[in-house]
């Protein structure tokens, strides 16, 4: 029997993560919003470019929590999105709402599914997910280390001329401006970024990759960025549904790993058909562990505001 992945949300970020999950033709979609129309229409459309693609996937588009029943999979993208001048943290009630009531209906109609949060502020919902599920801590995975790294890489494969296949790097912390790029571990090919470009240049990209988020904002002036996190959402659900064992950054409960406990924080994970199956803790200088102390700290300032 095949798999079967919810996104709820059929706006830029979720349409964006449908279409590629339609493509890798491994599990049946479903495409959940609350405007009428909006998700049979995506749903449809994607469909019809299974000839053209090759593709068989199922898309079904629905505005009936009971349409993705029993599904194995679930990514959350529903929200409001920022605004120029707005940060990720500004949008913690108004989606609290939104995201406390897709958590309860996802939680009712697939009990054992594995909820991908992907809705801002990033890490505050995942923990608002973790907390009205009562699911275990493997089975809500925040997504925004994904993209984190994904922008430093371009960045780095930008400034250098290089494919960003051969770029490795690890960014933790919350999705946020306190997000702690660890630039001394990054590589191209297995060489130190180090030895490829001077140590301000490296800062400066750090510093773009904090700010790449409000960079797309910034340029859009109508909604925020959607074609790489619906892209960070599929990994995480291609390591799931094909039980990959990937290694990726993603914002995960810490219950005393890095010295951290009771706050959801982007740290690596593997990732398998039962979620986070190890919490992989890195060695931190001094300095480093005080950034990721301190970018916690944000986050449960944003958790106390939700009063949860």
């Amino acid at each position: 029997m095949r798999k079967k992945v919810t996104v709820i949300g059929a706006g830029n970020v979720g349409a964006s993560c449908a279409q590629l999950l339609a493509q890798r033709d491994y599990a049946d979609v479903v495409v959940m919003d609350i405007i009428e129309g909006l998700p049979q229409g995506k749903a449809l459309d994607l469909r019809q470019a299974g000839p053209i693609r090759y593709y068989d996937t199922n898309l079904v588009g629905t505005n009936k929590y009971e349409d993705t029943a029993n599904s194995d999979v679930v990514v959350i993208t529903s929200g409001v999105p920022r605004k120029p001048g707005m940060s990720r943290d500004d949008l913690v009630l108004t989606n609290m709402k939104i995201v406390k009531e897709v958590t309860e209906n996802v939680a009712k109609h697939s009990p054992k599914c594995i909820i991908i949060m992907v809705a801002n502020p990033l890490d505050a919902m995942a923990h608002l997910a973790l907390h009205v599920s009562k699911f275990p801590r493997n089975r809500v995975i925040g997504m925004s280390g994904i993209l984190d790294t994904a922008r430093f890489r371009t960045f780095v494969a930008m400034e250098l001329g290089v494919s960003v296949e051969d770029i490795s790097a690890l960014i933790l912390g919350g999705h946020g401006d306190q997000m702690v790029p660890i630039t001394r571990l990054a590589a191209v090919g297995g060489v130190p970024l180090s030895e490829l470009m001077p140590q301000d240049k490296i800062a400066k990209i750090a510093e773009r990759t904090v700010k790449g988020g409000a960079e797309i904002v910034a340029l859009l002036k109508t909604g925020s960025a959607f074609y790489a996190p619906g892209a960070g959402a599929a990994q995480i659900v291609d390591s799931i549904i094909l039980d990959k064992k990937r290694v990726l950054p993603c914002s995960v409960y810490l219950e005393g790993e890095y010295g951290i406990k009771g706050v959801f924080v982007g740290v690596p994970v593997k990732i398998g058909n039962g979620g986070i199956e190890k919490i992989i803790e890195v060695k931190l200088t001094a300095e480093e562990n005080a950034a990721l102390k301190k970018s916690a700290d944000a986050v449960m300032e944003l958790i106390k505001v939700m009063k949860i």
